[in-house]
């Protein structure tokens, strides 16, 4: 009787070992399938937000004009150069991610903090190259390519559709080619480039303001108390709205990264671009003994691209035990800053 009633009670113990409902097997599926796309999200978002290499800026021009039967000319390797950055934009792991709407593009902000800083010192560039480089003078015409690249490439750097960013940037290039073909082509007259110390120092001067920005940016990752010279040294000078005498600016902490990498798009690009100009105006820095000044220039701003040890960027206060790599950032910056500073005053002189 008792070893009756205990066998009854044992062939009541469900059984585990019977296969799952559908129900249970469609949610393990639709589990993995979420788990999996979580982590090919993750990891495209981990290769997409690796920066660019630095590219051969004579070898870049080499080929590209022998793709189109022609040799060097002056002007061809600057051409060349800015050609190649735009499309490095584009054409990156990942292509062009500040106008992304989806995952993983959408949460990254590494990457489009660094289009950012690259896209103005194109955009500079290529209004130097419509106002300055292939202009004679201030009375002369402009280039017929350069009249649309120029605009074409201030499109607002996220927009997506109606006109998109990347389909703007591609014509942009199409007309840059165009002008760099026309240039390299002996038998067209129309279209030129002149490797002048003027229009070298004009493009300067406008890089010198965009590095000293950077530089102010990057140093407030650390809360800096600063005195107003906004109008010294001119008595009469003024100013729209009054300010204090001194002020304390700090950068907010979720920004710290987003202008470290864009400084870092910025120098990645303009290294590119002076390097092409040491080419392009060797016959101009030679006369002014200026070849050194402009590869000092070079070299700083080649240390600001060093690999950074760490996940994240780092915001020690200067003097303290973490690193800060804004403020290494801006100390290279403010050196290059300098220098060309430097270099302008000998382009300046007879």
């Amino acid at each position: 009787m008792r070893f009756s009633l205990f066998k009854n009670r044992r062939n009541e113990t469900p059984d585990l070992t019977q296969d799952a409902s559908p129900a249970n097997g469609l949610r393990r599926v639709l589990f993995v399938a979420i788990g999996s796309l979580c982590v090919l999200v993750i990891a495209l978002g981990i290769y997409w937000s690796r920066e660019p290499a630095q590219f051969t800026v004579t070898q870049n021009v080499n080929d590209r004009l022998a793709a189109v039967g022609y040799s060097y000319v002056v002007g061809s390797a600057t051409a060349a150069a800015l050609i190649q950055v735009t499309e490095t934009l584009l054409e990156k792991p990942g292509g062009y991610l500040s106008n992304d709407k989806m995952p993983p593009g959408l949460y990254l902000d590494n990457i489009p903090n660094w289009e950012f800083g690259a896209l103005v010192q194109v955009r500079d560039f290529a209004k130097a190259f419509r106002e300055s480089f292939s202009r004679s003078q201030s009375q002369s015409v402009e280039d017929p390519d350069l009249i649309v690249s120029d605009p074409k490439l201030n499109i607002s750097n996220d927009s997506w559709i109606f006109p998109s960013a990347e389909n703007e940037y591609r014509e942009a290039i199409v007309r840059l080619n165009s002008y760099m073909i026309r240039i390299s082509d002996a038998n067209n007259a129309d279209a030129q480039f002149y490797a002048r110390a003027d229009n070298l120092s004009r493009w300067l001067l406008n890089v010198e303001s965009r590095l000293g920005s950077l530089s102010q940016r990057l140093s407030a990752s650390v809360r800096q108390g600063r005195v107003n010279i906004d109008v010294a040294g001119e008595p009469a000078a003024t100013q729209s709205t009054p300010s204090s005498n001194e002020t304390s600016v700090k950068t907010p902490w979720l920004q710290i990264d987003n202008n470290f990498y864009e400084a870092r798009g910025a120098t990645w690009a303009l290294i590119h671009f002076l390097k092409a100009a040491e080419l392009d105006f060797k016959q101009v820095l030679d006369d002014k003994n200026a070849n050194a000044s402009l590869r000092q220039i070079i070299r700083d701003l080649e240390y600001s691209q060093r690999m950074v040890f760490f996940p994240i960027i780092l915001n020690g206060s200067g003097f303290g035990v973490f690193a800060n790599h804004s403020l290494t950032m801006a100390n290279y910056i403010s050196r290059a800053n300098a220098a060309i500073s430097d270099l302008r005053e000998l382009l300046a002189q007879g």
